[in-house]
């Protein structure tokens, strides 16, 4: 089953003693990358976040918002940073003897200096937020990997309606083909009479060196076969148990593509030149799918 890059999911659990919301949503990215934003003091709780994400994201850049509201009061301490607050009061002091300032060091202003005053969770354990940021974040996991499954059955199938087309195609293109050697066959004897006249015994073993040749030159069944096989492997490829792999399909719809353009070069006829450009168009639409899947 084929997932979609793009995606979002929303999650809130409360423990009685707080309550976190969660919310992820992710674009289309090269490689895997989660971010997360949560506030500082509970940054300890980032790569245990990104962890548990990137175990079912392969590809994808996620994005984690991280709200959590404390229930109960003091969930929270002010804690005093002396080592900061005593760097801030000798930097003032020197400024003072410095410029020749008068005026005392004001205790207010020293206090809203940054970091002099910092507001810490009161944790005793942190593993118990741990445990209410993994209650939030599982439904915002199951929500995100709804819509993602949801889109990729999407893209899914537009992707295979596309290659029953080319499949079709080339089908087609398998049964006219010998016509082709035979129409220039034939061709080539009108012009011949056209030379040496309408009575004149024509040299078949020649034209049949000239047909082979031209045979040999336009042939397209390699070409027609590889590219079944691709359609073959395309459809194996979405329907896998453990997931569409982007990465494998991308390098599928560059086969399907080089096919496409031989059979083009070879063309000889306007019904294979329509055909390739039909099938190149397709592809083309494919590739742009499969940039949205995992």
């Amino acid at each position: 089953m084929a997932k979609s890059m793009t995606g979002y999911g929303r999650g809130e659990f409360s423990d009685g003693k707080r309550s976190a919301v969660i919310e992820i949503k992710s674009v289309n990215h090269r490689y895997c990358e989660v971010t997360v934003r949560i506030a500082r003091r509970y940054a300890f709780a980032e790569e245990h976040l990104k962890s548990i994400v990137k175990a079912s994201v392969k590809r994808g850049k996620a994005d984690l918002s991280v709200t959590i509201d404390n229930i109960t009061e003091g969930d929270v301490k002010i804690k005093l940073n002396m080592a900061a607050a005593e760097q801030y009061h000798a930097n003032l002091r020197e400024l003072q003897d410095r410029f020749g300032l008068s005026g005392g060091i004001d205790l207010h202003a020293l206090a809203a200096m940054p970091d002099v005053m910092r507001q810490a969770p009161d944790i005793d354990d942190e593993a118990e937020l741990l445990r209410l940021l993994e209650q939030a974040l599982r439904p915002a996991l199951e929500g995100f990997d709804a819509m993602r499954r949801a889109e990729g059955a999407k893209l899914s199938a537009d992707i295979l309606a596309r290659g029953q087309l080319i499949e079709g195609w080339a089908s087609e293109m398998e049964q006219f083909a010998p016509d082709i050697v035979l129409a220039y066959a034939e061709k080539l004897r009108e012009r011949i009479r056209e030379l040496i006249g309408q009575e004149a015994e024509l040299p078949e073993e020649r034209i049949a060196i000239e047909a082979a040749i031209f045979a040999d030159r336009i042939n397209i069944t390699e070409e027609l076969v590889r590219l079944k096989s691709h359609i073959s492997q395309l459809r194996t490829f979405m329907q896998e148990k453990s997931g569409a792999n982007g990465k494998k399909l991308d390098f599928l719809a560059q086969e399907l593509n080089r096919e496409a353009n031989t059979i083009a070069s070879k063309a000889n006829d306007i019904r294979v030149t329509n055909f390739a450009l039909e099938i190149k168009s397709e592809v083309e639409k494919i590739r742009e799918q499969i940039q949205n899947i995992e």
